[in-house]
């Protein structure tokens, strides 16, 4: 017979580490059975990135359209999971009651926002490779240092993250969904993923060029196209997006 004692259990939480990688796991698990958010993280800029490198609807300059477009397309891709995507879920969860039940776990709320971050970057990381060999299908020769590539990438997804999680947790969730989606297409259309910045007028280009998605865009495609060095302009500009939204995420969110 088993001394006293030995069955035991043991309550108490999990190790931090385990309960935020447990909690990733899941918020990635169902980021990617949601219909709407793998149309938009994964269908929206496959079909760009496909439809723009095969028809010449766009004039993208000289050189091959998907050398433009990749980089672009990527950038668009970050934004879709850290922003778009981000926002109408933990919008949803909040209207729904699930932060606050979360939040009451043992699991603190910092803990739960890096899940959330750790979904974003496993999303992003299966986005990226996906149109990377589609893009290298189509005909796509990068060039640059792939620690430029990086740190965009990187202050990339925390510039969105923080806009997408100050919305999330300040607006409805309707007007989350409403809100997130708009923004979406304009900064597609606005923010040089599709239609190079020099197509719009002098005023407009310096007020466009100030935007997360076209520093992000215009960076990559500075290193990946034209084997530029390290993009300072472009990754002062994301640090600052992230540094504001991050913060005021942080100071606004609401958990109700």
């Amino acid at each position: 017979m088993s001394a006293a004692g030995t069955y035991t259990p043991k309550p108490g939480a999990a190790p931090l580490p385990r309960m935020i990688a447990a909690q990733a796991a899941l918020e990635t698990r169902m980021l990617l059975r949601n219909g709407e958010q793998l149309l938009l993280t994964v269908v929206i800029p496959t079909l760009l990135l496909v439809l723009f490198s095969a028809v010449d609807i766009v004039d993208t300059g000289d050189g091959e359209a998907v050398d433009f477009l990749a980089p672009g397309v990527l950038a668009l891709a970050v934004m879709s999971t850290a922003f778009t995507g981000q926002a109408i879920a933990t919008g949803f969860e909040r209207r729904y009651g699930v932060l606050k039940r979360l939040g009451a776990s043992p699991l603190p709320r910092w803990g739960l926002m890096a899940a959330k971050t750790l979904s974003v970057l496993v999303t992003e990381v299966l986005q990226i490779v996906l149109l990377t060999v589609i893009a290298f299908a189509l005909g796509w020769s990068p060039h640059g240092n792939p620690v430029s590539v990086l740190l965009l990438l990187v202050l990339g997804t925390a510039a969105f993250s923080g806009l997408g999680l100050l919305m999330a947790g300040t607006l409805k969730a309707e007007a989350t969904l409403a809100a997130a989606n708009l923004v979406f297409l304009l900064l597609l259309m606005g923010g040089g993923v599709i239609v190079p910045l020099d197509k719009f007028p002098d005023a407009a280009q310096t007020v466009l060029g100030l935007l997360p998605i076209s520093a992000l865009s215009d960076g990559l495609r500075d290193v990946l196209q034209d084997g530029a060095g390290m993009p300072w302009a472009n990754l002062g500009i994301l640090a600052v997006w992230a540094v504001l939204g991050l913060g005021a995420a942080a100071r606004f969110f609401r958990w109700e």
